[in-house]
């Protein structure tokens, strides 16, 4: 997300509340040559994150330890990061990078790569396929000021399929959020818009930035600046459709990935800005 972060109001918010007790806990700082994580997804087998950088930064993932070391870097070779804005993996370990951010709603090459776990030892490693995909309702690039939902810096797999929440960059903010699917498959496909929601009308506040599902498959978290935009009680993937709750983070920080370590356990991983940051956290549910 290559643009000025913290508005004069922004900064002053956020002077004041890294000054109050927060129910994050920090677990350790990123390593330093990792600025702009966009996303993290998590091993339990291993107890290590991958996590990767978006727009201006390498085509690679990082593992970092438990303790906060880069562990392994690796670069796809056959991948190219227009603007990686998050990362997630299946059930079998295989891990997915969603090239989709697209802060100004122009973009015609929307992407996901494929990278098979067994990739994952390898310092030069290759994309196993690419997922590319368009949203049905856009049709003008960009479109109008007032509509312009086609930016995405979340998503998950969940059965064979990806699910995709948008950023809402719309003049005139009111915190509406769309929800695509596309099937995990190789080729071209059109996203299918599944719902739509509402979280609240300040963008600093309510502008959704990642996003992930528990282990059991019962809850999803949103993650914002400073909250969690949390669904439990859904049938399917309606997601929408179940009890929507916010939690607050009391932390107001540029928070851009997230995922779970446990099905009440968060890992959410801030970017550095003005020495603000840079850090990943642990938040019980």
């Amino acid at each position: 997300m290559k643009k000025s972060f913290l508005v004069a109001v922004s900064i002053i918010l956020l002077a004041c509340q890294q000054q109050t007790n927060s129910d994050l806990k920090t677990l350790y700082s990123l390593p330093k040559k990792l600025k702009e994580v966009s996303g993290i997804t998590y091993f339990p087998e291993t107890n290590m994150i991958y996590t990767l950088e978006d727009s201006g930064n390498k085509n690679a993932i990082y593992a970092i330890d438990s303790k906060g070391k880069l562990a392994k870097t690796i670069t796809i070779s056959n991948a190219t990061n227009v603007d990686w804005e998050d990362i997630t993996k299946d059930k079998s370990g295989n891990i997915y990078i969603g090239d989709f951010g697209n802060n100004d709603n122009k973009r015609k090459d929307l992407c996901i790569y494929k990278i098979a776990k067994n990739q994952l030892n390898k310092d030069l490693a290759s994309a196993e396929y690419k997922i590319s995909f368009s949203y049905p309702e856009q049709t003008e690039f960009p479109p109008k000021k007032k509509e312009m939902f086609y930016d995405v810096e979340g998503f998950f797999e969940k059965g064979g399929y990806f699910y995709l929440f948008t950023k809402n960059r719309s003049k005139g903010f009111d915190g509406t959020a769309f929800i695509y699917k596309i099937k995990n498959a190789k080729g071209t496909q059109k996203a299918v818009k599944i719902g739509e929601f509402k979280t609240c009308s300040n963008y600093n506040h309510c502008v959704l930035t990642s996003a992930t599902i528990s282990p059991d498959g019962k809850k999803v978290a949103l993650l914002s600046h400073d909250k969690i935009v949390l669904f439990k009680d859904f049938k399917g993937d309606l997601f929408h459709k179940g009890k929507q709750t916010e939690v607050s983070l009391n932390h107001f920080s540029q928070k851009e990935a997230a995922v779970f370590r446990d099905n009440n356990t968060l890992l959410i991983a801030d970017e550095k800005a003005d020495k603000i940051g840079g850090n990943m956290y642990e938040f019980k549910l």
